[in-house]
């Protein structure tokens, strides 16, 4: 049992701390995940951490009650997908302006090498006191480009809540 566990650790340790991992220069080298349990699909490797999750890479910070660290080929240069499902799940990038990014939905899937964020399940995003609600949104990190949409079964429109300037500053400085 102690040698499994000892594999695990070894095996998850080398499928998030890859150099290619953090390779942009906005993201650190570091990936720091710390979790009430955690264990490791070796065959399919998937690394599973659960109860009271939280990973900081960088400057981004998510909190779940579930994690999945996919580790493919297919997923390109970094080939790590995170998927973090919750009640809900949140997100938090420190901007550069200073303010703070912050998202929450059912499920946030942060795939690296895209540097792509797509958040569904009552999912809400706020920058400096802007908001946006929809079931899904996608957040493309590098083109600072957010896109969102109602469900197919939903009769709720995205709904986006736009603050005065002054009013917006005072809110990103308080995230």
């Amino acid at each position: 049992m102690t040698n499994k566990l000892f594999i695990t650790a070894i095996l998850l340790g080398t499928i998030l701390c890859q150099p290619s991992f953090a390779q942009q220069t906005t993201m650190a080298n570091e990936v720091s995940i710390k979790a009430g349990k955690q264990q490791a699909q070796l065959k399919t490797n998937i690394g599973i951490f659960e109860q009271n999750v939280e990973i900081i890479h960088g400057n981004r910070t998510i909190n779940a009650d579930r994690l999945e660290v996919h580790r493919r080929e297919e997923l390109g240069d970094n080939k790590q997908l995170l998927v973090a499902t919750g009640s809900p799940a949140r997100f938090s990038e420190k901007q550069p302006d200073g303010t703070t990014l912050s998202a929450s939905a059912m499920e946030i899937r942060y795939d690296v090498a895209n540097r792509t964020l797509e958040i569904k399940g009552n999912a809400t995003i706020n920058q400096a006191g802007q908001i946006i609600q929809a079931q899904a949104i996608t957040y493309d990190m590098d083109k600072q480009l957010i896109s969102a949409e109602r469900g197919e079964q939903d009769s709720a429109r995205v709904h986006t809540i736009l603050v005065p300037e002054k009013k917006a500053k005072q809110a990103g400085q308080g995230n």
